[in-house]
């Protein structure tokens, strides 16, 4: 019977520990982009949908739903922003078009970028985005003003969901935050 030594068994148990915490450091960076991805695939969270054709299947008559538009900045972005129209009476499986404005307050350029969110929650899988300005970064230039739209449809498929079906408004709403990876570029020189 052999025994092996204590030294033996503390470097194995400080290398188990160290790969254990190298997995959860691991494990803790990829969350955050997997979580993205599986709520744009799903909708889950009240993220929208994203078309890979560009068409809307086409207006479902008689179902009229109103889309309200709401608008955030963050306070470390020096910019105005909001919807020129705060709500869309929008006709299920209709392609429509919404325009925002955003005025960059400050007297250098800034890069920002804007996430969004639908509500409610199980909206989300429904509403589907063909062109946004949230899919890119936007540059304004000091004192600059820029319109951005934004073309979108409710998916007729709302209508077969029990719950869903029932909502006569949805809530797209965004809020602009400072690029981080261009105001790096920025300090850069880049």
């Amino acid at each position: 019977m052999s025994l092996a030594l204590p030294a033996d068994r503390n470097t194995r148990v400080g290398l188990i520990a160290m790969a254990i915490a190298i997995a959860m450091l691991g494990l803790g960076y990829a969350a955050v982009p997997l979580y993205r991805m599986f709520c744009q695939v799903t909708g889950f969270g009240g993220t929208t949908m994203r078309s890979t054709t560009g068409v809307a299947p086409g207006e479902v008559a008689g179902k009229i739903i109103n889309v309200r538009f709401d608008a955030n900045v963050s306070p470390s972005l020096p910019w105005r922003f909001g919807p020129e129209k705060r709500i869309e009476r929008t006709a299920i499986g209709a392609r429509k078009m919404a325009f925002f404005t955003a005025t960059n307050l400050s007297d250098r350029p800034i890069t920002g970028t804007a996430s969004f969110n639908v509500t409610p929650e199980l909206a989300g899988q429904y509403f589907t985005k063909i062109q946004c300005f949230c899919f890119t970064s936007q540059t304004l230039q000091p004192g600059e003003t820029i319109r951005m739209p934004v073309i979108y449809y409710v998916d007729p498929a709302i209508l077969k969901d029990k719950e869903a079906g029932k909502f006569n408004e949805i809530t797209l709403s965004y809020t602009f935050f400072p690029d981080k990876s261009a105001v790096d570029s920025e300090r850069a020189g880049g």
